[in-house]
């Protein structure tokens, strides 16, 4: 069972930094098949796909995400990181790490694995 284990969430003030992570691990096939990606959550709204790579190495990103978030891979797959600059107080939410083994699901982060999630909090 693929388990997804998200780190690195915290409060930073608008124009602030931070770096989420996810630990994977139970890969029923070769990691490197797995796309994996990041969306986020505000109570009573509907869930926001923020970034996802695939697994060709090709990266999407929300619009409003372009530019001040970036998402990697390490070498071996079992990582997920997210960096995040320039927050805006729009940016609070729950973020959640997901993986799926098809990557035409997460080009539309739709996600069959996802972990617990990490509250991020952007005040102004």
């Amino acid at each position: 069972q693929v388990q997804l284990v998200e780190s690195g969430g915290g409060s930073v003030q608008s124009g602030g930094s931070l770096t989420l992570s996810c630990a994977a691990s139970g890969w029923v096939y070769d990691s490197a098949k797995y796309c994996m990606g990041w969306f986020r959550q505000v109570p009573g709204k509907e869930a926001q796909g923020v970034a996802s790579v695939g697994s060709d190495g090709m990266t999407r990103y929300a619009d409003s995400v372009k530019g001040r978030f970036t998402i990697s891979r390490d070498a071996n797959g079992n990582t997920l990181y997210l960096q995040m600059v320039s927050l805006e107080p729009d940016d609070t939410a729950t973020y959640y790490c997901a993986a799926d083994i098809l990557d035409s699901y997460c080009r539309r982060y739709e996600f069959h694995y996802r972990g617990q999630g990490t509250q991020v909090t952007v005040s102004s």
